[in-house]
């Protein structure tokens, strides 16, 4: 394979995670380091930045404020949640997108984000390909949803997944302080996936979290519902329930009573209002003091509780995509492969062709859903547990958190 030398371009899209920095960390300085990349530029909000020709010159950052980045919370160079036509519909995008790359010399391109965010990348990729530009073009992970096709887990989703354990602890101590009836709804992000309300199982499974759990990978029903909440009601008096926002009838409604209050880029509906409704239904039905607590945005950038292996795993894969590409690895996704030996949990970076993860679903396998479908099994702790452990050590500022200041400098 000839060496490639250009410039880079690394952009952040989708939502912001915990760890989504620790890998446009490992990305930048594995690109500032390396000696086929001539320059190191960072999209301003994803492929807008490219679009838009806002692109900043990460080579001028001070080194200790990019270190800065491994526990800085959400997309430090902007998001974006742009959905790119099929070329063959409408090229106008692409042609910018080339027009951008020749002005600076960009032989290398890394997008971290979800599902819609590899499909841009291939896009991308199959694009330069057809135009006969050399561009080497790689996918980053991240999604706390953790729903990326073939990879064992996704960057984010172990942070999001030991905040939401942790919370649904505190919320069952608080619940139990009063001598009275009373139930609460907890709501866990997740469209068609439930691993983040599948991870509020890790909190019962250490003795203090939701008595039942449901995903959107089984049909809800509303009775049933009612049923299960009714028969734990009648002999503790008290029931913690989990929910993921996207629990569907099994006409494939929404429960949520805000589906179609709005819909993101790219179509996708803006979920919510769930927990309050859960609530409300089960306060008419059992006359107990009912609370729906919905986790909304606390969920995703919690850093405060991420996990260390999740931003362990975060910046290799941004590093490890800029090795690959460097070393002649085109089209490709960083996928993270488990090894367990002796009971010992490692993580192996693998790559993955971007056509085989663009716009692909991973889901709760059911067979790790119990018979009842209102919680999880073990092998759900088995597969979660490795994933949230070790602490951080993290910069503070007055014992409050110190987050990286990035001067964020303008290519012209």
């Amino acid at each position: 394979m000839a060496i490639l030398k250009g410039a880079c371009i690394i952009g952040q899209s989708g939502g912001p995670t915990a760890v989504i920095n620790a890998s446009a960390y490992g990305a930048i300085r594995a690109a500032l380091d390396s000696d086929v990349i001539t320059k190191v530029y960072g999209a301003a909000h994803g492929i807008k930045g490219v679009l838009d020709d806002v692109l900043y010159i990460m080579d001028e950052e001070d080194a200790d404020e990019l270190a800065l980045l491994r526990n800085t919370p959400s997309s430090e160079l902007g998001s974006c949640r742009y959905k790119m036509k099929d070329p063959d519909v409408d090229d106008t995008d692409y042609k910018r997108i080339l027009e951008i790359f020749k002005k600076y010399d960009v032989r290398y391109f890394f997008y971290n984000g979800g599902n819609d965010s590899m499909d841009t990348c291939n896009k991308i990729s199959k694009y330069m390909q057809k135009v006969g530009y050399e561009c080497r073009v790689m996918g980053i992970p991240k999604t706390i949803d953790n729903d990326l096709f073939g990879t064992d887990h996704c960057p984010g989703f172990a942070s999001a997944a030991k905040y939401i354990a942790t919370s649904c602890m505190e919320v069952s101590k608080d619940a139990t302080v009063y001598d009275n009836a009373q139930i609460t709804v907890v709501e866990i992000m997740g469209r068609h996936a439930g691993w983040l309300a599948a991870s509020a199982a890790l909190a019962s499974h250490f003795g203090a979290g939701p008595d039942l759990i449901y995903l959107p990978e089984v049909d809800f029903s509303m009775e049933q519902f009612i049923a299960d909440v009714e028969k734990i009601y009648a002999t503790k008096n008290k029931v913690l329930i989990a929910v993921s926002e996207g629990i569907h009838y099994a006409d494939g409604r929404f429960v949520s009573e805000a589906e179609v209050s709005a819909t993101d880029g790219f179509g996708h509906a803006q979920l919510g209002g769930l927990a309050v409704k859960l609530a409300d239904v089960l306060k008419k039905q059992t006359g107990a003091k009912v609370r729906g607590i919905e986790l909304s945005l606390l969920q995703r950038c919690g850093s405060h509780l991420a996990s260390k292996t999740d931003v362990d795993e975060a910046e290799m894969a941004g590093r490890v995509a800029v090795e690959a590409a460097t070393a002649g690895e085109t089209d490709k996704m960083v996928a993270f492969e488990r090894v367990m030996e002796n009971g010992q949990y490692t993580c192996k970076p693998v790559l993955l062709p971007l056509s085989s993860v663009a716009n692909y679903e991973k889901k709760v396998p059911l067979e790790w859903i119990n018979e009842e479908h209102n919680n999880v099994l073990e092998a759900f702790i088995d597969y979660a547990l490795p994933l949230i452990q070790g602490e951080p050590e993290r910069a503070t500022e007055f014992s409050l958190p110190r987050y990286a200041r990035l001067k964020k400098v303008v290519a012209k």
